[in-house]
């Protein structure tokens, strides 16, 4: 019995690891009235200097525009794509262009970034 119990607890615990990876791993985005937004409704922007799957989106750039991360061990699923940030963490990227929210977007559905310098867009799906 006390052997049974050992295995379970270690499924159980392996299934905590694994499942927030794989909560992701098929759509890290959702569409709301027919835009792009992350799991928390916030909306989701592409940056136009990203260039070849590579954010250039760093420093206090990523303060004002966080980047989607992607957990670890995450997997490509259709356009969805997680790639290497400068500081070697994983960002997801839609159709090879990473993915970021907006600090002055305070609630879901805002959609101040859109047009933001003429530089940051809300991605088509």
């Amino acid at each position: 019995m006390t052997q049974m119990t050992a295995s379970f607890k270690a499924l159980l615990m392996a299934a905590a690891v694994a499942l927030p990876a794989m909560a992701f791993a098929a759509d890290p985005v959702m569409m709301k009235d027919g835009m792009m937004t992350d799991h928390k409704g916030m909306t989701v922007y592409t940056f136009d200097k990203d260039m070849g799957g590579k954010s250039m989106c760093n420093g206090e750039c990523a303060k004002m525009w966080p980047p989607m991360m992607a957990p670890a061990g995450a997997k490509a699923e259709g356009k969805f794509m997680p790639i290497k940030r400068d500081d070697g963490m994983m960002q997801w990227s839609y159709d090879g262009k990473p993915l970021y929210t907006f600090m002055k977007d305070e609630k879901p559905g805002d959609m101040k970034g859109e047009g933001f310098k003429d530089m940051w867009h809300m991605p088509k799906h």
